[in-house]
């Protein structure tokens, strides 16, 4: 069976595109998308978006303590250091999955 030429060209350029399509809407959808957090057991909790953006902070007024600055210093930067890798997570997890169905190598 023989092909137009330039048939698999057409082809392959109406497939790129879906794609861009399909990559542009999975980063809008994890640009909007929040996770969250948390140290001291839910003492701090961060939420930030998966455009890697700190959303918000809520402390808990029990892990305040003048005496000890450092310790909330620590829970913050734990709980927006998860929130991040989560968010990052997520953006691997939605944009690899498009990633994979190109078979290039070096792509999850």
């Amino acid at each position: 069976m023989r092909m137009r030429k330039g048939g698999s060209a057409k082809n392959l350029m109406r497939q790129a595109q879906g794609l861009q399509e399909q990559l542009a809407k999975a980063q809008e959808e994890i640009a909007k998308a929040t996770v969250e957090g948390s140290a001291g057991g839910g003492a701090v909790k961060v939420v930030a978006t998966g455009g890697l953006t700190i959303q918000s902070v809520a402390i808990d007024p029990s892990a305040v303590d003048p005496e000890d600055v450092e310790m909330l210093q620590d829970l913050v930067l734990a709980a927006s250091n998860e929130a991040l890798a989560k968010a990052q997570a997520l953006a691997n997890q939605r944009l690899g999955t498009l990633a994979g169905g190109l078979g290039l190598p070096g792509l999850p």
